[in-house]
């Protein structure tokens, strides 16, 4: 028996019986041969965590645009913060660390330049839509490797297409990432809106802060308790009822002071008009793309409106606001 077969049959021993297991994986789109000394979820993990969409991250917005400060959330941040906050309820609820992990770390792959905003600019331009999860899923079957992808498992790829609001896990470890995915961008949006003076806690009603807590670290505290207290020994991710109001009332306040704030709004509206315009142009202008994704139409057949997503969505803000200025803004003309 090698170092993987008997993480395999730890994991039989000692994890829930509610818990997705390594052995019992539906396996990979491709098979191939299993490394012996990482599990399968283990793979997938470390895939993620070298590739370049994931080392994208740390350039993409989560919530203030380039934000002049060290310490203001990025979307890679955010993915490590949903990662750890993840690692925790499925250690306490013995489900599948590595399986919770890989999901996490890639959930947020597919995200454009600029968050929500360069998502809905694509969403509108788009005509078969754009949505981040299922571009996140994308990514790893596809883009990843120069079209081959990662060849994730089928848990880890479930767990990343489903982790909106809207999504069903078909795992328990996807669930908890749909949850600690939510979680997260309130508690550090929060945060990262109080460190810059759109929110103070007097903005948080007494009855909020009796409950969950009195600063965002005894509220992620709370929130995390909550979830463990409600799903130990359940078939099901789950909170209490009073816990879960009152963190979607937290999520209503920060759309209210923070998400929807005019100052932050109008330049949010200038990253969406710019992504249209550089959508529109690479329609026009394919050959302008890298050669990875002119080979993704050459080569594979993929539809050029498609492949115009995948290009603009893969690109940094810094890359974006480049571009746009390489191809939009006039240059000044010298003799020298």
């Amino acid at each position: 028996m090698n170092i993987r077969e008997s993480l395999e049959e730890r994991e039989l021993e000692n994890l829930s019986p509610f818990a997705s297991c390594s052995r019992h994986s539906r396996g990979r789109d491709r098979q191939e041969e299993e490394c012996d000394i990482r599990t399968a979820y283990q793979r997938d993990r470390d895939r993620i965590l070298h590739s370049k969409s994931f080392r994208r991250l740390k350039d993409k917005t989560q919530v203030f645009l380039a934000p002049q400060g060290d310490h203001y959330r990025n979307r890679l941040t955010h993915t490590l913060e949903v990662s750890q906050t993840a690692r925790t309820i499925a250690k306490a609820l013995q489900l599948n660390e590595d399986l919770v992990e890989a999901i996490a770390l890639g959930h947020d792959l597919g995200h454009t330049p600029f968050g929500h905003a360069g998502e809905h600019a694509l969403n509108r331009v788009s005509k078969g839509g754009f949505a981040h999860n299922q571009q996140s899923v994308r990514v790893v079957e596809v883009l990843e490797k120069s079209g081959y992808g990662l060849n994730l498992t089928w848990e880890v790829r479930d767990g990343i297409r489903n982790h909106r609001t809207s999504g069903t896990p078909h795992t328990l470890e996807g669930q908890i990432v749909r949850l600690c995915d939510k979680i997260s961008y309130i508690h550090h949006d929060m945060d990262d809106a109080q460190r810059a003076g759109m929110l103070t806690e007097d903005d948080i009603p007494i009855t909020l802060r009796m409950l969950l807590g009195y600063n965002t670290k005894e509220r992620l505290n709370t929130l995390i308790h909550d979830i463990v207290d409600s799903s130990v020994g359940q078939d099901k991710i789950c909170m209490s009822q009073d816990v879960e109001e009152a963190m979607m009332d937290l999520r209503s306040i920060m759309f209210q002071n923070v998400y929807r704030n005019p100052i932050a709004k109008v330049e949010e509206e200038k990253a969406h008009n710019m992504l249209i315009q550089l959508f529109h142009y690479y329609m026009e202008n394919p050959k302008a793309m890298s050669k990875e994704y002119r080979e993704l139409i050459s080569c594979q057949g993929e539809p050029l409106e498609r492949v115009v997503c995948d290009y603009i969505s893969g690109m940094t803000d810094q890359y974006s606001m480049d571009k746009f200025n390489h191809i939009f803004v006039p240059k000044c003309w010298s003799v020298y």
